[in-house]
């Protein structure tokens, strides 16, 4: 079973702070890195920052990765008036479309109301990852026509010393699902610990570290709208 590198596009650290280092320094590094190993992935830019980066936007389809989508500005949807969240996942998707194809959906802070998903449906998403093994979620399914692919570990995993990370990785359920954030990789000083920790240079390494760890066992990355292919029928897993 593949791996999946999925990337939440984002202001750094949202709600804490509104800079985009993570933007103008990270996403770059994040991208030279997975060039220089051949290695696709999903980016799930928010409206927001495609709008302000449309060069990063075009180079990441340039490059073969995803273009999914989180949302319009990092709202929290399940916080919002049904219409009013509906509403901004439609603007969202109209901006992101204009770059390229946009099939995948992930919701900020992986939280998306079920009664959403009719709306992803009805505007063309095919693959949801708003859901997490760590909260409980560990199936593969389908709802409502979309193909629900929840992380595996939440992305502060990925900055743990190598040590403790390899075992981890050796237990995970399939598929392997991993994301992280452009913020990640600057260094960030200004916020509590946990958005802290290892970010930077060291979060680059790792992450190196990680991709290595996998190409050394042959197992091939994939970005999320393949999985579509690998999980065809009504009930994954049946396929």
């Amino acid at each position: 079973m593949p791996v999946s590198l999925t990337f939440d596009v984002e202001e750094d650290c949202p709600p804490y702070l509104t800079s985009t280092r993570g933007m103008e320094e990270g996403l770059p590094r994040i991208l030279d890195l997975l060039a220089e190993r051949g290695i696709r992935g999903t980016f799930f830019f928010t409206a927001r920052m495609a709008l302000k980066y449309p060069r990063l936007v075009r180079r990441v389809l340039e490059e073969g990765h995803e273009l999914g989508c989180h949302a319009y500005d990092h709202e929290r949807l399940d916080k919002l008036p049904w219409e009013r969240a509906a509403e901004l996942i439609r603007r969202a998707l109209e901006v992101l479309r204009g770059f390229g194809e946009v099939i995948s959906f992930r919701a900020p802070n992986l939280q998306l109301p079920r009664n959403l998903l009719p709306v992803l449906r009805e505007n063309g998403i095919l693959v949801d990852s708003s859901r997490a093994v760590y909260k409980g979620h560990w199936r593969v399914l389908r709802e409502e026509g979309i193909l629900e692919l929840p992380v595996s570990v939440t992305s502060s995993v990925l900055r743990l010393p190598w040590s403790l990370q390899k075992p981890l990785h050796l237990l995970l359920r399939e598929p392997r699902i991993y994301f992280a954030h452009p913020w990640e990789f600057v260094p960030m000083k200004e916020v509590r610990l946990d958005c802290r920790f290892h970010t930077g240079n060291t979060a680059l390494k790792l992450l190196a570290r990680l991709i290595d760890f996998y190409r050394q066992r042959k197992v091939p990355f994939l970005p999320l709208r393949d999985y579509l292919r690998l999980y065809p029928s009504s009930d994954p897993r049946r396929a």
